[in-house]
């Protein structure tokens, strides 16, 4: 097998290097959050890459260590927004807010950058703004999304397919990046696409996992080989003022836990930077977020709560309850290597997305079923690991419940329902 990752040598916003970048915490190894196997891939194993965050002591930027080839990560891709119900309504949300906020119209062209399954430019074609594009490198996901009637280009975001693109459809109104700025090596490069692309009174909006957030409510499990930045106000003021642009406002919303929604325009444009970037700037100061004893501090956290799962897995393996999972998403991966949980702790696990079911987790090794196998099998106990889409997941499955079976719920807090 090739090297399977190869490590960072500068910082991804500032460009510095050697000394200036900080080991400030390690997780425990795991193969790529979203690489599930077949049952012949099972027997020949699975290689594990280290989980490892820099501080950029030049910037305070964070970001992993390691990086993997993005074909690898992206190229046979599992994860579909549409499959959940409460993406669905953020992203129509989401679209709502920008054609107000905006002004996006018939003639305005939308653009998204890791559109996935086309769910978010669906909600601008049926809510009034037609002209939509999008761009992804999963190849069979891009088709179908070609299939359903959302225009998408199969590729990486780059300066040259962004100019490529602008001469063949125009500038764009609007262009989006959910989850997925933090998931570019290159981000100049692809911050210099934007520029390029976005009309003069453009506006360049991403949402990304919010740093205050993973180290406020412990979300460690948000940190995994496709998350390459773990994004803060502060260094980004600073990075995107050096390209030409301007971050003239945030926005804290709860996707994932807790996340960032940023907005950029060019520098010469209309639009003035608000309060609430301020605002985060000094949270962040008061968060010490770029404070290596920080992450220290949530390492310690960490160990805590999965000791604590430990625990209470095995009182209820003792009595020999059964236990299954909720939720296979990316995050799933980085909790049970980093916990220590395996075929022994969890009998399988059940996910909605037709990608994912019949295949098994990265590493551990669980088989992945639909969720009809919650009530043949009937599990005692069933952890909920995508524990962002709990309270829905919970509801939804109130017959499990009712029939007296238990939720164990591992993040934010660890909290057993009923």
């Amino acid at each position: 097998m090739s090297q399977a990752y190869r490590t960072r040598d500068a910082c991804a916003l500032c460009r510095a290097s050697g000394e200036s970048l900080q080991r400030v915490l390690s997780l425990a190894p795991t193969p790529p959050a979203n690489e599930f196997v077949t049952t012949q891939q099972c027997a020949s194993g699975q290689d594990t890459i280290p989980l490892t965050l820099l501080l950029c002591r030049a910037c305070g930027h964070v970001q992993l260590a390691e990086i993997v080839d993005p074909q690898r990560l992206f190229g046979e891709y599992v994860y579909v927004s549409g499959t959940s119900p409460v993406f669905v309504e953020h992203f129509r949300r989401y679209a709502a807010d920008m054609i107000a906020r905006f002004g996006i119209g018939a003639g305005s062209l939308v653009v998204e950058a890791g559109s996935n399954d086309g769910t978010l430019l669906r909600q601008f074609q049926t809510q009034g703004a037609p002209r939509v594009l999008g761009i992804d490198p999963a190849s069979e996901i891009a088709r179908q999304a070609r299939e359903s009637g959302i225009p998408t280009v199969e590729g990486f975001f780059t300066p040259a397919l962004a100019s490529s693109l602008r001469a063949e459809h125009g500038s764009a109104a609007l262009i989006c990046a959910n989850n997925v700025f933090a998931h570019a090596e290159d981000l100049s490069g692809f911050t210099d696409g934007v520029k390029a692309f976005l009309a003069p009174a453009g506006v360049f909006v991403f949402e990304v996992s919010y740093l205050a957030d993973v180290v406020e409510k412990l979300l460690f499990d948000t940190i995994y080989h496709e998350h390459l930045s773990y994004h803060a106000v502060t260094p980004l003021v600073n990075f995107f003022a050096e390209h030409g642009l301007r971050l003239f406002h945030c926005e804290r919303i709860d996707t994932h836990g807790g996340s960032l929604r940023c907005f950029v325009g060019h520098a010469d444009s209309a639009h003035q930077r608000s309060e609430a970037v301020d605002t985060l700037l000094q949270l962040e100061r008061d968060l010490q977020l770029f404070s290596p004893t920080t992450y220290d501090r949530f390492k310690t956290r960490v160990s805590q709560r999965a000791e604590e799962l430990q625990q209470r897995l095995a009182e209820i393996r003792s009595r020999g309850g059964r236990v299954a999972g909720f939720g296979a998403p990316a995050k799933l991966t980085t909790l049970m290597h980093e916990f220590g949980l395996n075929r022994d702790s969890i009998d399988f696990i059940i996910d909605d997305s037709a990608w994912k079911q019949g295949l098994f987790t990265p590493g551990t090794h669980i088989p992945v079923v639909p969720s009809s196998e919650l009530y043949q099998r009937k599990p005692d106990w069933c952890v909920v690991f995508a524990w962002n889409f709990a309270d829905s997941i919970i509801a939804k499955h109130a017959a499990y419940a009712d029939q007296g079976g238990r939720f164990l719920v591992p993040l934010p807090q660890m909290r057993e329902i009923p």
